[in-house]
């Protein structure tokens, strides 16, 4: 990987805590991960996203930081982390961490500070107001469990602001001295060695927030600021954005109104991931066809993250009641399954009735698409999820790595896991873990690894235009292609259950050698293109051309 190595990036999310543990306290750690990235780089992971790694009270599964300085010491110690990044680097994986900053913990000294004196020097690091605010229960990230975004502060006699948990005070982003110190932040871990960073609630960290204006406007300018220096610390360093917001929005994250891509290099792609999870429930390809046609065009640089899981809930708050109503009824019937009124809080194999075909289906369609695919932690095996668990964290349990106890997670005794392991039926440890699919040349896992080798002979993926190939087909089946400089890839998925055919003879023209490099069966040579079969919950790669 060298020049904009993001776009050839797949990039694998984890916890260290839930991952591997390697002392037998119960809870992942740095040594655990060092041990098992042998296992990443045979999957075929070249980017590490970490969760967040600070010390942290913990109240909200450690994005309430009170240490943007140092690792949390559950996990290691910073010498521990240096390691990994050079073990990492030695096996070709880039390390990207979380940037928590829109937030602290309550229990940061900056914070304690800050609400103890008028006369603090961190006292207008925080976002605060003498009377209560008009909006004071308007813009809540977690209904249901959150109440108010302003909470009065008896110490400091003022209202302060937390667009998220009140034990989360937001960061006054108008402050320069609050600007430097992020871009501190950021230059100690740059200077220690990571990649980049996965900036956690990005539309939050550049609202300038005032009080009772539910609508406070966004200073885009500090995501110009922030690149520059990203930038000329480490050239190559990259910053992958969360920005759920309006279509029509998203460009501003990637540069100025002039072109350039001088803010963000990457978005997670939450639009497309809405319609994604529309179009597997309806067996149905418009809402693909529509989130490609509906794409803003990005500046020259600028890339998607594409998900199907990731480690919060499936936000389906982008789509309309009704295409809600129908995600829902197919992947979330029950109240139990279902988060903040918006959301779903499963893994997506027991989402799809743990049917190999649509799993492969479903992943196949994914990393055809344009931008950088991310995979989530277990998500490779078909883990499933603990229900009987709080919130999100029933897709955050422990790493099924063998059939011994514990799931070969820790030596420790259950009752001292961080959480439980998943146990019994078809997605208990003992029938479903990484040694078992690693024997078996046809498991997911063995499956996962091909389909990652195949994505790196097709670079027009990762770096090319992704456009639908509109011709006449059954509902179910989607065709698009993907072109660059290297060639050209054709790509047929059927969402639907029967098998299906399209005629694609006005493409035939453009094929030089076609062959399928990924289906899910041997299918007939494409000939004159005027017969391609696929069958239900089927798909093909083409390579169409290549360019020498």
């Amino acid at each position: 990987m060298s020049d904009r190595w993001y776009s050839k990036a797949v990039v694998y999310c984890l916890d260290i805590d839930t991952f591997a543990d390697s002392d037998g306290d119960g809870c992942g750690d740095i040594r655990g991960l060092i041990g098992r990235l042998d296992y990443l780089s045979r999957l075929g992971i070249n980017c590490l996203w970490l969760n967040p790694i600070h010390p942290s009270p913990g109240k909200d599964d450690g994005y309430d930081v009170s240490d943007f300085y140092n690792v949390d010491p559950r996990f290691g110690t910073l010498g521990d982390f240096a390691e990994l990044l050079h073990q990492a680097a030695n096996r070709g994986i880039k390390v990207i961490i979380d940037l928590v900053v829109n937030h602290t913990s309550d229990q940061h000294h900056w914070f304690q500070s800050a609400r103890s004196s008028p006369d603090s020097p961190f006292r207008d690091w925080f976002v605060w107001s003498e009377t209560e605010p008009a909006d004071r229960k308007q813009g809540m990230v977690f209904p249901g469990e959150q109440a108010e975004t302003w909470t009065y502060d008896r110490t400091a006699k003022l209202w302060y602001y937390h667009r998220f948990y009140k034990f989360q005070p937001d960061l006054n982003i108008n402050n320069p001295e609050v600007r430097a110190e992020i871009k501190k932040i950021c230059a100690f871990w740059l200077q220690l060695g990571v990649s980049g960073f996965r900036m956690d609630a990005v539309p939050f960290i550049i609202e300038q927030t005032e009080p009772g204006n539910p609508a406070s406007p966004m200073d885009f300018g500090f995501l110009s600021e922030l690149r520059q220096h990203v930038q000329w610390r480490k050239g190559d360093a990259v910053l992958l954005a969360e920005a759920n917001v309006e279509p029509e929005k998203l460009v501003a994250f990637f540069g100025d109104e002039g072109g350039s891509s001088n803010r963000i290099h990457m978005l997670f792609d939450f639009m497309m991931n809405g319609r994604l999870m529309l179009a597997l429930a309806r067996q149905d390809t418009e809402p693909i066809i529509d989130a490609l046609r509906d794409t803003p065009q990005l500046p020259e640089g600028g890339q998607w993250a594409t998900f199907l899981r990731n480690h919060d809930e499936i936000d389906l708050s982008r789509l309309t009641a009704e295409q809600r109503k129908d995600v829902l009824e197919q992947f979330g019937p029950d109240e139990n399954m279902q988060l903040y009124g918006r959301g779903i809080r499963r893994r997506l194999a027991p989402m799809l009735g743990n049917d190999r075909r649509r799993l492969e289906l479903a992943y196949a369609l994914q990393f055809s698409l344009r931008g950088t695919p991310v995979l989530r932690y277990g998500e490779e095996l078909g883990m499933g999820e603990d229900l009987s668990l709080d919130g999100r964290y029933a897709i955050r349990t422990p790493m099924q790595w063998n059939n011994r106890p514990n799931a070969g997670f820790s030596s420790a005794e259950p009752k001292q896991l961080v959480r439980p392991v998943i146990s019994g039926g078809e997605f208990g440890y003992e029938t479903l873990n990484a040694t078992l699919q690693r024997h078996d040349p046809k498991s997911l896992l063995s499956w996962f690894e091909r389909m990652i080798r195949t994505l790196r002979e097709a670079p027009e993926i990762g770096g090319g235009s992704c456009t639908h190939v509109d011709v006449p087909a059954p509902r179910g089946i989607l065709v698009h292609r993907a072109d660059a400089d290297t060639g050209t890839m054709l790509f047929v998925h059927n969402l639907g259950t029967e098998e299906g055919e399209v005629d694609l003879s006005s493409l035939a023209a453009e094929a030089d050698f076609p062959n399928d490099v990924l289906a899910d069966q041997e299918y007939p040579e494409p000939g004159e293109f005027d017969k391609i079969r696929v069958a239900g919950y089927g798909y093909r790669w083409i390579r169409m051309r290549r360019t020498a």
